[in-house]
């Protein structure tokens, strides 16, 4: 049984919903392998449609399980389970949370930084009297032997093109800025218990969300279709590819999680001293708006 009293930490009662969810995760992740499997050998050629199977059931079980397991957390708000303790672990985990993520990120701006600064120009001999790699040129963007560079002083193989920073990039930037003024205004507003602020202010949030994926979308299609610049493309088109997609996984997450947001604020959940909910969503977006720019400066601008 739960207990819960004002002087002690709220201890809920077992569940089934982790252990579902392992295995989904398993059902998931076999699922995976059973398919890439397939791609390299024909004698698996038989676990292709298991696996492809596999993969849909274990999402869905996720899928399922974390939506009834959010539901219990929030039904447990909601008959005043949580008090103060449990709201300052609640944001020392986000804290936690959000710094795991910088780590993340800054792996993949530290390899970015390592292969511009120190791997290319070594491998182009740009410190030596030869050249290890022929044809191999000391610029950025660098898809490997041949070379490229952004005043277009080499000819780069297959039709390839860089990403300017100009265009679907500049609009996706202004997208995610905006979006973080308007989850502030919104906040503003549950301070204020105005509900309509508060509601105005996070469907916006969650429509420019949607925006920004949208662009996204057009500009991987653009990429492939036009630019000849794939995951295949080199450094360049391998550190793009790996910052830019995880940065929009992590929007699509938190796109989701403002719909939940902003479905529990239109049904008057928060209020303006208990809301840590719409709290940790908030960090999380404005953190993944941080990353955006850091992205647009040191992937797109230079």
């Amino acid at each position: 049984m739960a207990t819960h009293s004002n002087n002690h930490y709220y201890v809920p009662h077992g569940s089934i919903y982790p252990s579902i969810i392992s295995i989904g995760l398993l059902s998931l992740a076999s699922g995976f392998i059973f398919s890439v499997a397939t791609d390299r050998s024909k004698e698996l050629a038989y676990l292709q449609t298991p696996g492809k199977w596999m993969m849909i059931l274990g999402a869905l079980l996720i899928l399922a399980m974390v939506f009834k397991w959010m539901g219990s957390v929030i039904s447990e708000n909601l008959t005043g389970k949580f008090t103060s303790w449990e709201d300052k672990s609640f944001r020392i985990a986000m804290i936690v949370f959000i710094c795991s993520e910088i780590a993340f990120f800054a792996a993949f701006f530290g390899a970015l930084f390592y292969m511009r600064v120190i791997s290319v120009p070594d491998l182009a001999g740009y410190d030596m009297d030869i050249t290890p790699y022929k044809d191999f040129l000391a610029t950025w963007p660098s898809i490997g032997p041949g070379g490229t560079s952004v005043a277009g002083d080499y000819t780069p193989p297959e039709n390839f093109h860089p990403m300017s920073p100009w265009g679907l990039p500049a609009i996706n930037t202004a997208l995610l800025l905006t979006s973080g003024a308007t989850i502030t205004w919104a906040h503003w507003g549950l301070i204020k218990n105005n509900r309509k602020q508060l509601v105005i202010g996070m469907a916006l949030t969650v429509a420019l969300g949607i925006a920004f994926l949208a662009c996204q979308a057009m500009e991987y299609h653009e990429a492939y279709s036009e630019m000849g610049l794939t995951l295949g493309s080199g450094a360049y088109g391998a550190s793009f590819f790996m910052l830019t997609g995880f940065h929009g996984f992590h929007v699509m997450l938190g796109t989701i999680m403002l719909i939940v947001i902003l479905i529990r604020c239109m049904k008057g959940h928060f209020t303006p001293e208990h809301h840590f909910g719409f709290e940790g969503v908030a960090w999380y977006w404005h953190f993944v708006d941080v990353v955006w720019l850091g992205l647009f400066i040191f992937v797109y601008w230079l």
